[in-house]
């Protein structure tokens, strides 16, 4: 398993590369000039000129690209051109917040879509069941901004209950943040709580008809073991890399929903950059954002390996 890990990890470094080249040349594609948004609409052209020529943006794109990766070979992401702070620190402060929104929706999916799918598959052809297939296809149906704004309405302006944005760290208060934390996390699962019940649902149906579980069955094994120990372990190999996939939505997804919600997190930060043409902080944000994903693919892999005996990384590597 450790070479494994470190021939995927060698594997990634290419598809950073390619992740670094395609975000630097994209962000010279874009419309719109970062000197003029810093300057300010009475900014002369002079001060237009040095704000360019200090930013190093009136170099050639060849040396631009030089610089850039040269920076990264040194760790350094550059700095933001709004912020004026390494791009590396603004993101890493704004790491916290995503990534709490995103593991508490991540629980939510879980919880919320493994019940549902096994539920529906126990209970094939009931009202059950295609009570939890529909509640699925409207989850899956649903815009994500959509349903935040819907929450808004709902829970903090008729009812009051929860704040219409905002952001409190648990560190300083828990309820705080359950409170701010609680419609992005759900605006965020509702669409991959309906995927991962459908998928759920039809691996489960699938392996109650194998051939061991009608063994189990037939040995008087209560039904809760039999699913629990024996078919639910089955249902988990396939679940566990849709699981990965949806992470990475609800990563990729925070933009959108911290937009609505007002959260400090790293999917407002990339998209105030990229509406304000910060170049490294785009760059760097998504080269991290990159990382860190294939990252999660490695431990999806791995966990893979761990609910199917079958497979043996050593022995292929």
């Amino acid at each position: 398993m450790g070479r494994y890990i470190l021939s995927r990890l060698l594997q990634s470094i290419p598809v950073l590369i390619l992740v670094s080249v395609i975000s630097f040349g994209l962000m010279k594609l874009v419309p719109g000039d970062p000197a003029i948004l810093i300057g300010g609409p009475t900014a002369t052209p002079a001060e237009l000129d040095n704000i360019r020529q200090n930013l190093g943006l009136d170099q050639p794109f060849h040396v631009q690209m030089w610089r850039y990766y040269a920076g990264l070979v040194r760790g350094d992401l550059g700095t933001s051109l709004l912020l004026g702070k390494p791009v590396l620190e603004a993101t890493l402060e704004r790491v916290p917040v995503s990534l709490s929104i995103a593991v508490y929706s991540m629980v939510l999916t879980l919880l919320i879509g493994l019940t549902c799918g096994i539920i529906a598959a126990l209970n094939r052809g009931t009202w059950i069941d295609q009570a939890s297939m529909v509640f699925a296809l409207i989850g899956v149906s649903l815009p994500n901004f959509w349903l935040g704004l819907m929450l808004i309405v709902l829970l903090s302006v008729h009812l009051g209950w929860l704040p219409t944005g905002g952001y409190v760290p648990w560190q300083t208060d828990v309820v705080g943040w359950f409170k701010t934390t609680t419609m992005p996390a759900v605006s965020l699962a509702l669409l991959q709580v309906g995927l991962l019940a459908r998928i759920t649902r039809s691996t489960m149906l699938e392996v109650l008809r194998q051939d061991y579980i009608r063994t189990a069955r037939a040995k008087g094994l209560p039904e809760f073991i039999v699913i629990a120990k024996h078919a639910f372990r089955n249902v988990m190999i396939p679940v566990v890399t849709v699981i990965g996939v949806i992470f990475s939505v609800l990563i990729s997804g925070s933009v959108v929903v911290e937009s609505v919600f007002s959260v400090p997190g790293i999917g407002s930060l990339l998209g105030s950059a990229v509406l304000r043409r910060d170049y490294p902080m785009i760059q760097g944000g998504l080269l991290l954002v990159a990382a860190s994903l294939l990252m999660l693919n490695l431990i999806v892999d791995v966990l893979y390996a761990y609910f199917d005996p079958r497979v043996r990384y050593d022995n292929r590597r």
